[in-house]
């Protein structure tokens, strides 16, 4: 028992643990926990709630969800998964559109260069760019020619999809102020001598792919820049305009 005179502290015949033999000892003070901790103090279904099933309390661990991708800076961590983006009909919606405007194209550059589908062939083509003014015909008819085969061809394929757009968009453009020569006025349905409605069409469809990129039912369809382009294919597009331009400037 303690002893009241020596400030708390147990006699020296006594100790805290009742017949054990007497020893310096420390008497550990536990805090008494949250629920009741004797069989008296349970009720009669033996929980501190009656006949209620008790759950003794847990720790509830906050984890944060993880994040897949990439983060704020762009970077991907070691071992995460990208979760696939559904895409639903995306893809080939866009393989549709890049077929039929590199089919077109293709089949234009085959009647300019050997005359196929009562095309002006080579030749004619070199006598309207001569007509047209401009300085090197001969050359600038293959050139142009087969400028469009290979176009085309790159963008049903999805191949360097923002460079074909880009020449696609250049030849277009000649085209437009071509005809725009041939009868000055905005004359813009294809009946007109000097309607550009049909090459209108083809840059709008074109500018379309290459700002949603070729979709992946094409060789390009794994790249980054293929699915989700930005500013890179922008970029080669207003290349395209302007090469289209200074060619029209400066060739004539």
């Amino acid at each position: 028992m303690a002893d009241n005179k020596n400030g708390g502290i147990p006699d020296a015949g006594s100790s805290p643990y009742g017949n054990q033999p007497d020893e310096h000892t420390l008497e550990m003070h536990r805090p008494r926990e949250s629920y009741l901790g004797s069989d008296d103090d349970f009720g009669a279904g033996g929980t501190p709630l009656g006949n209620d099933a008790y759950a003794a309390p847990t720790e509830q661990m906050y984890r944060p969800e993880p994040v897949f991708g990439a983060d704020a800076g762009g970077a991907v961590a070691v071992g995460e998964q990208t979760p696939k983006v559904r895409r639903g009909t995306l893809d080939l919606g866009l393989f549709v559109l890049r077929a039929a405007v590199g089919a077109i194209l293709v089949a234009h550059g085959l009647q300019k260069l050997v005359g196929l589908w009562n095309g002006p062939g080579l030749d004619g083509f070199e006598s309207l760019l001569r007509d047209a003014g401009y300085q090197q015909p001969a050359v600038l008819a293959i050139v142009g020619a087969v400028g469009e085969i290979a176009a085309g061809g790159l963008l049903v394929l999805g191949l360097l999809t923002p460079f074909a757009a880009a020449a696609i968009v250049a030849i277009m453009v000649n085209a437009v102020l071509f005809k725009h020569e041939l009868e000055p006025g905005v004359q813009f349905f294809a009946a007109e001598s000097s309607g550009f409605e049909f090459e209108a069409l083809l840059v709008a469809c074109t500018v379309a792919i290459t700002l949603t990129g070729p979709g992946r039912i094409a060789i390009d369809g794994r790249r980054g820049w293929a699915t989700r382009p930005f500013l890179g294919s922008f970029v080669v597009l207003l290349l395209g305009v302007a090469a289209g331009v200074c060619l029209w400037i400066f060739g004539r």
